[in-house]
């Protein structure tokens, strides 16, 4: 009886040592879409006055937890029975990615209203702000939505071959330091100038440390966020772009001279753009008709 209990101990120790082997390989392999994730989701949750900026935040991050509770079972089952489907959501998502992407350069370089800064967000009524917040709360999950299912399908290749449940436990501790991981430090980056804040009131002494500090974290916050725009929209255009060249062969082999980054870019780029336009065209001919 003991013997057996303590073969069972034993067991479950192997286990746990393959799944924290596993989940570090897994966790490597996904570094580069999480660094994306990160930069992409800090420029979704910028633009908010200071007391909006955590409600909508914790508002993301539970759509977040949701996406993968519903991703998970999903993931798992398309790999058993309908691997191809994988790819086939994989690529609608890449579209998706890369007509945001490129909808944010057009929006730059197109001269055209712009309602998204906290000024002017102040200056709102209390309808308008709330469904300005609803709106950008819901693109931010549609997008963590396409992100997530390109982390956890990157973290289920690296254990496919493995039993069912290392695949469930590996995949679920990727998926939760995902969601934990990325919006903690969104939370820290735009609470920045907060922190900033208090350290410069903490005392009046001229040439405070703290007070330098927080200077400098208050300066460097509006820098930080219009860095995080620039990064967030690159970085949706290269996992769209990269998407494309993995998982089709033509394009992996016209684009293999190519450094990935550039050709990445490209492809998502073209196919951001030719989102746009298809999106466009579609809105203008529904306009026509009413």
């Amino acid at each position: 009886m003991a013997s057996g209990f303590f073969a069972l101990l034993d067991d479950i120790a192997v286990l746990m040592d393959d799944v924290a082997a596993m989940s570090k390989i897994a966790a490597k392999k996904t570094a580069g879409i999480l660094g994306d994730d990160l930069a992409v989701n800090a420029e979704k949750a910028s633009g908010f006055v200071s007391s909006r900026e955590i409600p909508v935040l914790w508002a993301i991050s539970k759509g977040s937890f949701f996406n993968k509770l519903i991703i998970l079972p999903i993931a798992f089952l398309l790999s058993a029975f309908l691997p191809w489907a994988i790819i086939s959501i994989l690529l609608l998502g890449g579209i998706y990615l890369a007509y945001e992407g490129a909808e944010k350069i057009y929006e730059y370089v197109v001269p055209h209203k712009r309602l998204n800064n906290t000024a002017k967000h102040e200056t709102m009524d209390a309808e308008t702000v709330s469904n300005y917040e609803k709106k950008k709360i819901k693109s931010a999950i549609i997008t963590d939505f396409i992100l997530s299912v390109e982390i956890i399908i990157i973290a289920l290749s690296t254990v496919v071959e493995k039993q069912l449940s290392i695949q469930i436990m590996v995949v679920s501790i990727v998926a939760i330091i995902a969601t934990v991981g990325v919006y903690g430090i969104v939370a820290l980056i735009v609470r920045m100038d907060d922190f900033g804040y208090k350290l410069m009131t903490l005392n009046n002494k001229k040439n405070n440390i703290a007070k330098r500090i927080g200077i400098f974290f208050v300066n460097a916050l509006p820098i930080v966020i219009k860095s995080l725009a620039v990064i967030g929209t690159i970085a949706m255009i290269l996992v769209a772009g990269g998407i494309y060249i993995h998982n089709i062969h033509f394009l992996n082999d016209f684009f293999q001279p190519v450094p990935l980054i550039l050709g990445e870019f490209i492809v998502g780029l073209i196919v951001g753009l030719i989102a746009l336009f298809g999106v466009k065209i579609y809105k203008r001919v529904l306009k026509t008709k009413k």
